[in-house]
């Protein structure tokens, strides 16, 4: 049985069939799934849940797709880490890490997303899969179009990490490099599904795509024992995720799982691609668009597709959000490896480092709890971090070597 009824559209609701469509024509506003919301009321129940295997799709009553999950089945579930040794260091009383760096197959949150629309796109009859990627995107279409026999067409920045590319290129994807930002690969995939017939994960099938991303909600507060923190950092890159992190938790307490207050969610940005950031402070009800300049290339996207609704979270949730230095995002990088043993990209520093802003500003009270969002992981981005560690050391084959090493230390 599918609760899926749908799309509607997110700001003026009116409804449309479940096909590749992304935007409404009405108002031009975006499109998102409807449900039956009373349906799953009756038939899914927190005991079900549990009983399931540990992938996104225990949560499958709220995910849109008709029939059975094609992909995915390995996705999801990662860890929800109790992060004792950063919180004291940083001074915080109860602080959690999600950690969608180990996520399946391709190490992000995107591996989230992607089953979501790799599904749909085969339930749409497509036969060609692809997205537009600032990386972690790439790597994981192409992991699951290889997975499911698509014919996979990936176009990226052609400054992207080289190991992002390799990721992409093992699974012989048709990898597309353009001169251009991330927005600018965008503009030209929107053009190329309309006349080729190629699901893009992020544009014709972006509605599908995006629902992924509240299972990232739904296991925080299943790991928590099904209740809210109060306070959930999340990056943004082109808005897909924060959103849907509110929606998940709303939809929670919609269906009476969790009968908590909605978490604060703030947003987090590098201040070399900020836009959503600098509207918040400035009261903007829509981003203005820059062009991005950071380290944080999975999140450098300068005209968020979904920037209005990531503003409309944070502040009906009474959230907030910081942007911080390519300095900053570095040294979160090495505190949260030193602490905890995880080593996140770029963007994951990101989320850390503004968490500590938020944390000294006042924002996030030292003593309420704090889940911050890692979405990427660190073996993809070395070049980011390496010149920042101190040297290895050098030595012989000796005994006596290596006690005058410790001997100088």
């Amino acid at each position: 049985m599918t609760y899926f009824t749908g799309l509607q559209c997110f700001l003026c609701g009116t409804a449309f069939p479940a096909k590749a469509l992304f935007v409404c024509d009405q108002c031009l506003g975006p499109l998102e799934p409807a449900y039956d919301y009373e349906a799953v009321r009756a038939d899914m129940s927190r005991t079900a849940v549990a009983s399931r295997p540990k992938n996104l799709w225990r949560y499958r009553e709220l995910l849109p797709i008709a029939g059975e999950p094609r992909t995915g089945l390995h996705s999801g579930f990662t860890p929800l880490v109790r992060a004792d040794r950063l919180a004291r260091e940083i001074g915080l009383q109860e602080l959690y890490l999600k950690d969608d760096s180990v996520n399946h197959p391709s190490l992000s949150y995107k591996d989230r997303v992607v089953s979501v629309a790799a599904t749909r796109a085969v339930e749409l009859g497509f036969q060609k899969f692809g997205c537009a990627s600032t990386g972690n995107l790439a790597n994981s279409v192409s992991a699951h179009a290889a997975r499911l026999g698509l014919d996979c067409y990936v176009f990226i920045p052609k400054t992207l990490e080289p190991g992002k590319i390799i990721g992409t290129s093992i699974t012989n994807a048709h990898v597309v490099a353009i001169d251009g930002t991330y927005d600018d690969v965008n503009r030209l995939c929107t053009q190329v599904a309309d006349r080729f017939e190629i699901g893009f994960a992020n544009i014709n099938l972006r509605a599908y795509y995006a629902e992924g991303a509240k299972t990232h909600a739904f296991e925080i507060a299943e790991q928590l024992g099904w209740t809210f923190p109060k306070h959930v950092v999340v990056p943004v890159a082109g808005g897909t995720l924060l959103p849907r992190v509110g929606k998940g938790f709303r939809e929670l307490r919609d269906i009476g799982f969790v009968s908590d207050s909605m978490p604060k969610i703030h947003a987090a940005q590098a201040a070399g691609s900020a836009p959503v950031i600098r509207a918040l402070h400035a009261g903007l009800e829509y981003p203005e668009p820059v062009k991005p300049d950071t380290i944080a290339k999975s999140i450098a996207i300068g005209n968020p597709a979904d920037g209005f609704q990531v503003l409309q979270v944070v502040r009906e949730t009474g959230g907030w959000g910081a942007m911080v230095s390519d300095s900053q995002i570095l040294a979160a990088m090495k505190l949260l490896a030193e602490t905890e043993g995880i080593f996140t990209e770029p963007a994951g520093g990101t989320t850390l480092a503004v968490t500590l802003a938020l944390v000294e500003e006042g924002k996030i009270p030292r003593d309420e709890s704090v889940v911050v969002s890692i979405t990427g992981n660190g073996y993809k981005t070395t070049d980011a971090i390496s010149g920042q560690l101190k040297p290895v050391v050098q030595l012989g084959r000796s005994l006596k070597e290596f006690e005058t090493f410790l001997a100088d230390r």
